[in-house]
């Protein structure tokens, strides 16, 4: 991972010089101060002060906002080296800056862009550095910066709608839950102490909620918090291995609409993600490797390098597509008609905007699901304790009468 790295050292007039260069070790420091004719006397790692990390973290924005401005740049003929420099003083965003100053050192250096990328994979995914490759030797780079800007813009969308889709019930839920907690818990208990002072045998919905606010109140509600505490242990060390990733992945596919909208954001993300490096010149075999490890679900990522190995043998995309069951049929009859038609990367761009919309369209019914099951769950669970707790009342006033 790279790094800041603060150094000083003498330049060929035997002044001494410092500042800071972006590397992934000290030794590439040296390396690169040596080549600017700087002999170090002193390398460093910076260390971050304060906010500084969270301040400094370099967004898709950051990023889709250099690109832009760098293929402007490319496009009305300035060179590279210039552009660079340009652009390490506007950009907002200081950690990016300090990252572009030394991508143009390096290619100062007699780097390609590509490669001077590459140096910096926590900023420039492999897609990025990929597609950058192919432009270059294409001599289209310009173009290909735009489709890479574009790219990330759209896959910002469908993150955030991912996202909104994800925290809207977890927020409702989680309100709901700490509502009927406190009322189990505080509520429930001090009519239950009226209760005892008046004697008398309960109703039997009274007795079920006081039993179950005790129960909560004492070991119960530490034996409910140890078995979530114990869930989410579990769950994050699974994912920490290929095998949990993977079943788990497995379990959330099958999720009733949850499982539709993230097989619907899988497939959105690898047409759209299969497209542009297949349009940019990308190798096919790279591009479906380069997919599989952005795809973020284990079980589309197997189903992709199957149908990597498959091709790889001689066999067409749509076949072995086919055969992995993870893709809906329409999918894999628009790609076996692109394929044909020597039009894949169109016919994955126009597959990638239709699930664009589906993804809309499940995020809209996963809303309008969720709100009426959450207010009928709430309606039904807090009417039942308000009724239960005011039965006796209505008992004692009966007697009275």
């Amino acid at each position: 991972m790279a790094t800041v790295f603060q150094w000083s050292g003498k330049n060929v007039r035997g002044m001494i010089e410092s500042g800071e260069i972006v590397a992934s070790s000290k030794e590439e420091v040296i390396s690169q101060l040596r080549g600017r004719n700087i002999v170090p006397t002193a390398v460093s790692e910076k260390k971050a002060k304060g906010l500084s990390l969270t301040l400094g973290r370099i967004r898709d924005k950051d990023i889709v906002v250099f690109t832009r401005q760098f293929a402007t740049m490319i496009d009305a003929g300035l060179p590279l080296v210039q552009a660079l420099e340009i652009l390490s003083t506007q950009v907002e965003n200081k950690k990016l800056a300090k990252v572009i100053s030394q991508v143009k050192i390096d290619v100062e250096a007699g780097s390609t862009y590509a490669d001077a990328l590459k140096k910096h994979p926590s900023v420039f995914s492999e897609l990025y550095v990929n597609m950058v490759a192919a432009g270059e030797a294409g001599g289209i780079l310009d173009t290909i910066l735009n489709r890479l800007a574009a790219y990330i813009e759209k896959t910002m969308k469908l993150k955030k709608k991912v996202k909104g889709a994800m925290i809207y019930p977890a927020v409702v839920t989680t309100i709901a839950i700490i509502v009927i907690a406190v009322i189990m818990v505080v509520v429930v208990p001090t009519f239950a102490k009226m209760f005892a002072q008046l004697g008398g045998t309960l109703p039997i919905p009274t007795r079920i909620v006081i039993g179950v606010s005790n129960f909560l109140g004492g070991i119960g509600g530490l034996i409910v918090i140890g078995a979530i505490v114990a869930a989410a242990v579990f769950i994050y060390q699974a994912r920490k291995t290929e095998r949990g990733k993977y079943v788990i992945d497995k379990i959330l596919l099958k999720l009733p609409v949850f499982g539709v909208l993230l097989q619907k954001t899988a497939i959105a993300k690898f047409t759209r993600t299969l497209g542009t490096l297949t349009s940019s010149g990308v190798p096919i075999l790279d591009g479906l490797e380069i997919t599989a490890k952005t795809s973020g679900n284990k079980v589309i990522e197997k189903a992709i390098y199957e149908v990597r190995t498959s091709v790889s043998e001689g066999k067409t995309l749509a076949e072995p597509l086919m055969k992995s069951g993870v893709f809906p049929p329409m999918v894999n009859h628009m790609i076996a008609v692109g394929e044909s038609t020597g039009a894949l990367d169109t016919m994955l761009s126009k597959i990638a905007d239709f699930y664009d919309d589906e993804v809309d369209a499940a995020v809209s019914n996963l809303t309008a699901l969720i709100e009426p099951i959450l207010i009928v769950f709430l309606g039904v669970t807090i009417g039942f304790v308000v009724i239960s707790m005011y039965l006796p009342i209505f008992k004692i006033i009966t007697l009275i009468e």
